[in-house]
Formats: structure tokens, C-alpha cells, sequence
């Protein structure tokens, strides 16, 4: 069984920048794609980055298209998402979510799609 736990989420101003973490355990994520969501206070879960098994693909959400980068180190079996110029909106409780899809040459920010997930670290932005 495949176990996901996020870490690095905080406190930020508004400008600032987080590197949240997720670590895999139970089984390796080579062959998973690897999905990032937030939900915010009194909102429904949206997707903002997903990469390929491979590490070829990453995908983001409109609004955080060039502020948020997503990676993945297969070896340490961990997935990362850089979270740059943060603002206010950015505020939530960020997942990490894994999907068996081994050789894809996509990956989808579509929850339903994702059987493993993380507890959750929430990302706060305030001044």
C-alpha cells in the first residue's frame, strides 16, 4: 500500500516562497504520476501541478503557471512543489495524490484519478 505524507507548508507573507515535500513509502513512485491539490476554506479541491512517472510531463493550473514548479526524485522517492510569489488566494491545505499510470505522456489535475493521497499540509499567506 502506497503512503504519501506532505511537509513544508507554513506561515508565509505575501511574496514569499515554500518547498513543499512528499514523501512515499510502502511502495516505489516510479511508475505514478504524481498530482498536487489545494482546497481552500469553504471551497472544493482543485488540482494546481501534476507530473508523469517519468518526470518528462508537468502540468499547472492556470493561475500558478510560472510561480509553482513541480519535481520528483524517483531514487529518494519523494515529489516536491516549489511555491514562489505567493499570494493570499494560494492559502489552503496542499495534497500530494500519487495514480498508477506507468509510460503516460500525460498526467491530469482531475482528483477522481488519484487513489493514494497525503494527510495534507496547510499553506497559510497573510502579512
Amino acid at each position: 500500500q502506497l503512503q504519501l505524507v506532505e511537509s513544508g507548508g507554513g506561515l508565509v507573507q505575501p511574496g514569499g516562497s515554500l518547498r513543499l515535500s512528499c514523501a512515499a513509502s510502502g511502495l516505489t513512485l516510479d511508475d505514478y504520476a504524481i498530482g498536487w491539490f489545494r482546497q481552500a476554506p469553504g471551497k472544493e479541491r482543485e488540482g494546481v501541478s501534476c507530473i508523469t512517472d517519468s518526470g518528462k510531463t508537468a502540468i499547472y493550473a492556470h493561475d500558478v503557471k510560472g510561480r509553482f514548479a513541480i519535481s520528483r526524485d524517483n531514487a529518494k522517492n519523494m515529489s516536491y512543489l516549489q511555491i514562489n510569489s505567493l499570494k493570499p488566494e494560494d492559502t489552503g491545505v496542499y495534497y500530494c495524490a500519487a495514480d498508477w499510470d506507468p509510460g503516460s505522456y500525460m498526467c491530469r489535475l482531475v482528483s477522481r484519478r488519484y487513489p493514494y493521497w497525503g494527510q495534507g499540509t496547510q499553506v497559510t499567506v497573510s502579512s
